[in-house]
């Protein structure tokens, strides 16, 4: 009589399935990095962007607001960086929309990926934006005479924490450029929140000078929370409290928008 021993099955398939997804949204997110930086025209808004408004707020509004502009730079560059990294994500969603309306995404379809690879790797990509703009907003601000006055690793934490959070919200746009028609419907929604969540904040002026109505605006806006927590790690000051919320409501606009965007997503594709 022939025994017949089986073998216990390969746990490497299962492996397989459960790192898939990660394996290749990387792939895909590199595939992103590098359309980039092969276009750099697209890196525009983080780059030049930034610069001009530092150029213009500063030497146009810091005599009046601070009384030199160089108070004002101080004043006004962690804030300007938090600004820089969410308008950032609004080109997430826009090229996505993009994307899908070329076909880009009907190919991924006959790969042997995971459904939500293509859109996780396409914002993961992007983190490319939020750190070249502030690298270079804050090489520009050093040249001009920014100085952090806490040290290293609190303004690394400062950039660290701005770039989570403009990575969370991101999830709002890319949500719009899944559901909607074409990039300039995507743009013009981004502009149409985003403005009063960067500039209804101290981004420009300190909160004490602004009237009752937009200061009630500006205690419920979470990107006051990112722009104070940036400014107290940068420049000294509170930041235990603006920490946490940010921290908060970065969790918060991951957990709601992210799983909306990958169901919208599997949807239209």
């Amino acid at each position: 009589m022939t025994l017949t021993v089986e073998r216990p099955l390969s746990s490497e398939p299962a492996r397989e399935r459960r790192f898939g997804l990660v394996r290749h949204s990387l792939a895909l997110g590199r595939r992103s990095l590098i359309k980039t930086l092969r276009t750099p025209e697209q890196l525009l808004d983080v780059t030049l962007q930034p610069i001009i408004f530092v150029v213009l707020f500063v030497y146009l509004l810091g005599g009046a607001i601070s009384g030199s502009t160089h108070d004002y730079l101080q004043f006004l560059l962690p804030a300007l960086m938090v600004q820089t990294v969410i308008f950032g994500g609004m080109a997430t969603g826009v090229n996505l929309n993009a994307d899908i309306g070329k076909g880009v995404f009907d190919r991924f379809r006959s790969l042997p990926i995971g459904r939500s690879a293509p859109l996780v790797g396409s914002v993961l990509g992007d983190l490319i934006r939020y750190l070249v703009g502030i690298t270079s907003l804050l090489g520009f601000g050093y040249a001009i005479g920014f100085r952090a006055q806490t040290g290293p690793l609190p303004l690394l934490a400062a950039c660290l924490l701005a770039v989570f959070f403009a990575f969370c919200l991101s999830w709002v746009y890319v949500l719009a450029g899944v559901l909607m028609r074409n990039p300039g419907g995507v743009q013009g929604l981004a502009f149409l929140t985003l403005f009063p969540l960067t500039f209804g904040t101290s981004v420009m002026a300190p909160e004490e000078t602004l009237p009752g109505w937009l200061r009630a605006w500006v205690d419920i806006n979470p990107v006051s929370h990112v722009i104070d927590a940036s400014r107290g790690l940068m420049l000294g000051g509170p930041v235990a409290g603006p920490v946490t919320w940010t921290l908060l409501w970065g969790a918060g606009f991951l957990v709601v928008f992210a799983p909306l965007a990958v169901r919208a997503y599997r949807r239209r594709i």
